[in-house]
């Protein structure tokens, strides 16, 4: 390094496993897009030596995305946590604050709501939404969904215990949960999101085709091969659209990109790069 250049920042995602992630493809071409110089790795770590490893890397690194199976750990770490990962119980970004101490964000739900309302046109306010899923990446989306004007959030989950908490934890009457064995008789939804973690781990998908109708837009948090059976599912079902996370994706590692930096990117380049790659 030239004497008096600073070295690039340091941020990487944390994940395991973590080979597939697109995030330091993103980062990249934000920070070309700003101007900014700065080094960005994936770092596989195991449950058990995640936090050891954050806390590592985050000594002399300046701050770190945070995807499955990590969320939750990286929250219950930090030092302090803003309103919206507080209100998920999870955290997707950490940042070494100047004192050494980590904060926690969550910027998932914002990204699936300007991913929805800005790129593919859906419209919130009023709509009827049904969320597939209880856990950590439902509750990251849930409170921005009902942020976002919908007018009825039901949440439903293979274990039902958890719908119920999810539900009661947001404590509006627009949102409730139901059971999964009753989604048959649940009619038709404007918007489906589909947060559960099936598509990832490779098992079948199986729902009844009246949740959707030819205005329904379906949508899976996920992106690349773990969204493929919802997203079948949702166009065998005659959906207006079907979308995977790409999108979501892109919109949060923006935010944190944002919150880091101070420099918000444009997201639509960045997005038909890595949807060309993916296509």
């Amino acid at each position: 390094m030239p004497h008096g250049i600073d070295p690039p920042a340091r941020y990487a995602v944390f994940g395991h496993p973590i080979s597939h992630s697109l995030s330091p493809a993103i980062h990249r071409l934000f920070g070309q897009q700003c101007g900014i110089a700065l080094e960005y790795t994936a770092i596989d770590a195991a449950p058990e030596a995640f936090a050891d490893a954050v806390r590592r890397f985050l000594a002399r690194g300046h701050g770190a995305n945070i995807t499955l199976p990590h969320k939750a750990a990286a929250f219950a770490l930090a030092d302090e946590r803003t309103a919206a990962a507080s209100r998920a119980g999870s955290a997707n970004v950490l940042t070494r604050l100047a004192d050494g101490r980590l904060a926690a964000h969550n910027t998932d739900g914002a990204g699936l709501v300007r991913d929805l309302t800005e790129r593919q046109h859906c419209a919130l306010p009023g709509r009827r939404v049904l969320l597939l899923g209880a856990g950590g990446a439902a509750r990251g989306v849930a409170w921005e969904l009902l942020d976002a004007g919908v007018q009825e959030l039901t949440i439903v989950n293979r274990t039902p215990d958890t719908a119920a908490a999810l539900a009661g934890a947001l404590g509006v009457t627009r949102a409730r949960a139901r059971y999964w064995q009753d989604l048959a008789e649940l009619g038709s939804f404007d918007v489906i999101v589909h947060a559960t973690s099936a598509g990832v781990l490779g098992q079948p998908l199986a729902l009844p085709p009246g949740l959707a109708n030819r205005q329904t837009v379906g949508y899976d948090l996920s992106y690349g091969a773990g969204a493929q059976s919802f997203l079948a599912w949702a166009r065998t079902a005659g959906v207006t659209l079907a979308c995977d996370g790409l999108g979501m994706l892109v919109e949060q590692a923006a935010d944190a990109f944002a919150l880091w930096h101070g420099c918000r990117p444009d997201t639509d380049p960045v997005y038909a790069e890595l949807r060309a790659t993916l296509a």
